[in-house]
């Protein structure tokens, strides 16, 4: 048995959540990839899958064994790169996420300079806005907006955003723009669940810090959704200054409680830290790095 293969082939499985589905993301038989799960539980004497008709699931075993696998197989990664010579000039794949709506409007841009300049790089961008693994998921650089919790990850800061509460034009000339945020307890919202902001919004900061409850006419799963329901004068909606820098700059939405805004986020790019540094990944923060602070200092809202 190939047993580093086995890993692969075990981590392939449970990403992709069943044999099959494993089968033809690694164009090789289901009998096949069955067959190497099979020697691998045989290997260990131990069970690592649940299996069913319809599903599969990680026994508590398989479960410490995938994340094994995943430090293992990207230890082994980390020699071949270095072997192959990505440690001695910029090249290779770089993995990089970033929220949706700072990606398109921020990360693309900047990622087509950066390919200009190294090409022999190429990048693979995740756009999402949800929380992405850097180790679990082989990830090299991810952006994030919030604060950091504790972990081993490095975070180099390149600017803040703020989160701001719109609606538009014809919403507030119907009902008249808010005062305060309790005003909002007679408004229609717009809310979602990135910004945790269903059923409340917070406001101000420190002692001044306060929990507002808000009336959702609407929940969605993106801001871009809301965003766009916001234009259509369905109600208000609380979201970062980038993600309607264009709404507001055409006069789509306008800005209201700016006084009672709570403390700006922070915007960060997130790396494992790992030594020595893989010169795609060091290419990447010192290009990218530089382009974001300037933004922020050209008065461009991120």
């Amino acid at each position: 048995m190939n047993r580093l293969e086995s890993m692969s082939v075990f981590v392939a499985v449970v990403e992709a959540g069943s044999l099959s589905a494993a089968a033809r993301q690694l164009d090789m038989p289901l009998a096949t990839v069955s067959r190497k799960v099979a020697e691998l539980e045989a290997h260990l004497k131990s069970r690592l899958l649940h299996r069913t008709t319809r599903q599969l699931s990680l026994t508590d075993v398989g479960a410490s064994y995938l994340t094994a696998c995943r430090r293992i197989l990207e230890e082994i990664g980390e020699a071949e790169r270095a072997a192959a010579g990505e440690y001695a000039q910029p090249k290779g794949e770089l993995v990089v996420t970033a929220p949706i709506v700072f990606g398109r409007l921020h990360i693309v841009p900047v990622v087509a300079e950066f390919l200009a300049q190294y090409p022999e790089i190429s990048v693979n961008l995740m756009l999402t806005d949800r929380v992405v693994h850097l180790m679990e998921e082989q990830c090299d650089v991810a952006v994030r907006i919030g604060e950091l919790p504790d972990s081993s990850l490095k975070a180099v800061p390149v600017g803040t955003v703020r989160r701001v509460v719109c609606a538009s034009p014809h919403y507030l000339h119907a009902h008249g723009e808010p005062a305060k945020p309790q005003d909002l307890a007679d408004y229609s919202c717009i809310t979602f669940d990135v910004l945790a902001s269903v059923g409340a919004w917070v406001f101000g900061s420190g002692k001044s810090e306060q929990t507002v409850p808000v009336h959702s006419r609407l929940s969605v799963n993106t801001a871009e959704a809301a965003i766009a329901a916001a234009t259509l004068g369905v109600g208000m909606i609380r979201v970062l200054s980038y993600q309607v820098a264009d709404a507001l700059q055409k006069g789509d939405l306008q800005v209201v409680l700016q006084p009672f805004e709570s403390t700006a986020l922070p915007i960060s790019l997130v790396h494992k830290g790992q030594a020595p540094l893989p010169l795609k990944v060091r290419a990447f923060l010192d290009f990218v790095t530089p382009k974001l602070r300037a933004r922020e200092a050209n008065a461009k809202p991120l």
